[in-house]
């Protein structure tokens, strides 16, 4: 059975990061936001595969979004997005996670060239909304040295979130087991 993860959703509350700040810390846990308008239905599925390597992964429905940036004279494809809780198998530095999924995103065929006045494709895009990072442990107590270190930060780049990343998010975080 999937549980679902438990925090303090008060995302206000919660701690703000520009994430080259936290980039060499050692994450335990990530809240994903994937997105997709072209073969969402080939791409979503490859990338939750790939996803699942990392460690234990739990997903919200994903949604069919309009494209934002489109207007009446360019029109672009919808969205497909879903949220992604992943819980790490072994905690990685924030540096290495943004690599992993930047080369996640290229198995995916990404493309992140188009031509000025062309509508772009996006097989894939994975971005990081939250990051709980690992506790560390003060080698003399063996306890953890503070009790911030296992809060969730929200990286400040994505916030405020998007109606369908705070959808998502709810989703994921509704119900503790």
């Amino acid at each position: 059975m999937m549980h679902k993860t438990s925090m303090d959703l008060n995302l206000a509350k919660l701690t703000q990061c520009a994430p080259e700040t936290v980039q060499a810390q050692s994450v335990a846990e990530v809240m994903l936001a994937l997105g997709s308008n072209y073969q969402a239905e080939k791409y979503l599925p490859l990338a939750r595969e790939m996803l699942a390597t990392l460690g234990e992964i739990q997903l919200s429905t994903a949604f069919q979004n309009p494209d934002f940036t489109a207007t009446t004279q360019l029109l672009k494809p919808d969205y497909t997005n879903q949220c992604v809780h992943l819980a790490l198998t072994t905690p990685i530095s924030l540096q290495q996670l943004q690599h992993t999924f930047k080369m996640l995103e290229g198995n995916c065929n990404r493309c992140r060239q188009a031509e000025a006045n062309q509508v772009r494709l996006v097989t894939m895009d994975i971005d990081i909304l939250l990051i709980k990072l690992a506790e560390k442990e003060n080698s003399l107590s063996k306890e953890s040295i503070s009790e911030s270190t296992s809060n969730w930060i929200v990286m400040a780049d994505r916030y405020p979130f998007k109606a369908h990343e705070n959808a998502g998010i709810d989703e994921l975080v509704d119900v503790s087991y």
